[in-house]
């Protein structure tokens, strides 16, 4: 009886720690798969920015609106005239560890009915008065642009209210396509170019974090490791030792 008892706690011993082996070494593996995913979104962003300015309205023409997605990160070229009556001031930005705004201004495209929203640039904001505009000349007519085909704005946090005005925490797509009764796609063009008219453009470069997937994997997969070697020092090594000291 004796004999079968601790039989069948081997046996439970030994699924308990095939288990432990199986679920860390699947996690290590699905951290270096996350890691992969990341290094194919950056090379894709790279290839992206490598090809030569298009034209944003050729661009659609070619790829279409349906995934905006694809389209990210291209470098496009844009004319149009900009609805600087819908301009919006993305406040709580930082830029060089500065506070300032993010400018933001839809412009309507020359040759087409298209309205894209143009990241134009930060500007610091007014430490005497958080709600003085800065005063930014927008320019009357057709204007072109360069820069890159990138995400609606980001959210930073906020209380869940519906902004309103021009000074905003965030930009919620929806709301001001209702607001502004213009359609636009879901994307905006991140514009380039040095200082213009107080306009800082030095964006951040988005990091790929895989060093934090490679040490996550490296824990998960070391864990793994642990469990295996307890098992056999433990399980094999030790009785066998007690055995032959008998």
């Amino acid at each position: 009886m004796k004999s079968g008892r601790t039989v069948a706690r081997r046996w439970m011993v030994a699924l308990a720690a095939a288990g432990g082996i199986v679920v860390t070494a699947s996690m290590g593996l699905w951290q270096l798969d996350r890691a992969r995913q990341k290094l194919n979104l950056h090379d894709v962003r790279v290839k992206q920015q490598a090809l030569a300015p298009v034209d944003v309205s050729s661009l659609f023409a070619q790829v279409g609106t349906a995934d905006p997605g694809a389209l990210h990160y291209r470098r496009v070229r844009v004319r149009g005239q900009w609805l600087k009556d819908q301009t919006v001031y993305l406040d709580n930005r930082q830029m060089n560890a500065r506070p300032g705004f993010v400018v933001l201004t839809p412009i309507a495209l020359s040759d087409s009915r298209t309205v894209l929203l143009v990241q134009r640039g930060w500007v610091p904001r007014a430490f005497t008065d958080r709600t003085l505009l800065p005063a930014l000349p927008t320019p009357e007519g057709l204007v072109e642009i360069e820069g890159l085909l990138a995400p609606w704005p980001s959210r930073i946090y906020d209380f869940g209210q519906e902004d309103s005005g021009p000074i905003r925490q965030n930009l919620d797509r929806d709301s001001y396509l209702r607001q502004t009764g213009v359609s636009m796609p879901d994307l905006s063009v991140q514009q380039t170019g040095g200082t213009d008219a107080g306009l800082v453009r030095d964006w951040p470069v988005v990091a790929t974090g895989v060093e934090k997937h490679h040490g996550y994997a490296f824990q998960w997969f070391g864990l793994s490791a642990l469990i295996a070697l307890l098992y056999v020092w433990f399980q094999i090594v030790q009785p066998s030792r007690q055995a032959r000291s008998r």
